[in-house]
């Protein structure tokens, strides 16, 4: 090979390993400028927002950082130290401003009279709707606000194949909606026993600010078929308090709730004869035992007095509830107990009691619920709790012409296999 030859070709390829380095160190900058320009404040033009008349301000908008304070937003637009702190102080009771929450939206509000901008109103955007306002003119002054809403109508339906939460998310539906539904449903559907070709049908609404959808608001009606079984629920208000009905005019919410936990699986039941995980023997399980993460709030299943609330050595922690003459319900292998909870102390329906774990005689995170009617520990699953106040008779020919309406609007909804039109069928301004 030619010695010029054999000099040329290291240099060449040195020279194309820099070049590459040198693009892909272009590239990489180009899209950390993008980066960063996405990250970094916006400079908006506006004439009027969360209630602020904008002419003659400049408007920057924001993102809260993992890890970023309110000193590290102000004190850059000419806010002291100790402006900041006494802001702080004062909005403490209100609204802690010192925990800011990573990803929520700001907007700084100056005044543009000179070549520095000093802030003049910083508004924090708790949610989509709602916001907090601080006013850091002459006397620092501290309101919330919240934009203005459309609620839209819409339907929804559904065939089960694996689980709720997926069939919503197959339909490109919020969700939340299994929340709202095991709410509504929680004293009659066991969700942790739904099965394959179980379906529903909603007429719901939605919360929309600037025509985006930024949550649920209620649910109107709703049917769902459960192991062959029709639930009716129907939103209806009595004596000026609302509550869901089923077709008959019984109140859906029942003395106790199905289950201390609202997701989790069922793990094991009760019986007189079990294998022990730990103990490696058969004995009696005279409890249900519902499998959830370290940490899931533990609930209440009814109104009651604790009786107990501590740790044994096969119990773990663990609080038992006294809720009438008749029943008590138990709840066993807390990681934590939760505070305030004590002998004595009163409890509602649906009030976290404690968490999720698996302390004293337990192989994994789960809660051991045990339920006991007149003094003798029964499976819950079986009992027939009596419902709450049902329709009185002075709402009984009113609730009958709202059922026949939401009744026949239900019943007219297909699964959505069967109907692919599933868009608003109104709207209306809040």
């Amino acid at each position: 090979m030619n010695l010029n030859l054999r000099i040329l070709i290291p240099f060449a390829i040195i020279f194309l390993i820099g070049l590459s380095v040198f693009l892909s160190k272009q590239e990489w900058n180009k899209e950390m400028a993008t980066y960063e320009t996405a990250d970094s404040l916006i400079i908006e033009e506006c004439n009027e927002e969360f209630g602020i008349d904008l002419h003659d301000f400049h408007v920057e908008k924001g993102r809260i950082r993992p890890n970023q304070f309110l000193a590290d937003i102000l004190l850059p637009y000419g806010i002291s130290y100790s402006l900041i702190t006494s802001l702080a102080e004062k909005s403490k009771r209100s609204f802690d401003i010192r925990k800011l929450n990573a990803g929520k939206n700001y907007t700084l509000i100056c005044s543009s009279d000179s070549n520095s901008l000093t802030a003049k109103f910083f508004i924090y955007e708790i949610s989509a709707i709602d916001f907090v306002v601080y006013d850091l003119r002459d006397t620092l002054d501290i309101y919330f606000g919240s934009r203005p809403t459309e609620l839209e109508e819409r339907v929804a339906s559904g065939e089960i194949n694996s689980s709720l939460y997926q069939t919503l998310i197959d339909q490109s539906l919020s969700p939340a909606l299994a929340m709202e539904l095991s709410d509504i449903y929680a004293w009659s559907i066991d969700f942790y026993r739904i099965q394959k070709k179980d379906n529903f049908k909603l007429i719901y609404t939605v919360k929309k600010v600037n025509d985006e959808v930024v949550g649920i608001d209620e649910i109107q009606a709703s049917l769902f078929n459960h192991d062959g079984n029709p639930f009716y629920a129907f939103k209806f208000a009595q004596n000026q308090k609302e509550d869901y009905f089923d077709e008959t005019g019984n109140s859906l919410r029942k003395a106790f709730l199905q289950a201390p936990l609202k997701f989790s699986r069922l793990t094991s039941g009760y019986t007189q004869r079990r294998f022990h995980p730990v103990q490696k023997r058969w004995k009696a399980h005279l409890g249900t035992d519902y499998a959830a993460p370290t940490g899931t709030p533990i609930m209440t299943v009814g109104d009651g007095v604790i009786t107990e609330a501590r740790y044994s050595k096969f119990n773990g922690n663990y609080v038992k509830v006294k809720h009438n003459g008749t029943y008590t319900t138990q709840y066993l292998h807390m990681s934590k107990i939760a505070s305030g909870m004590k002998p004595g102390t009163r409890v509602k329906q649906g009030q976290t009691i404690g968490y999720v774990g698996s302390t004293g005689l337990a192989t994994g995170p789960h809660v051991c619920f045990r339920f006991w009617k007149y003094g003798k520990q029964v499976d819950h699953r079986r009992e027939k709790i009596p419902p709450s106040e049902p329709i009185q008779d002075a709402y009984r020919s009113e609730f009958d012409q709202h059922l026949e309406k939401w009744k026949a609007r239900l019943d007219n909804i297909g699964l959505a296999s069967q109907e692919s039109n599933n868009l608003a069928l109104r709207t209306s301004t809040k």
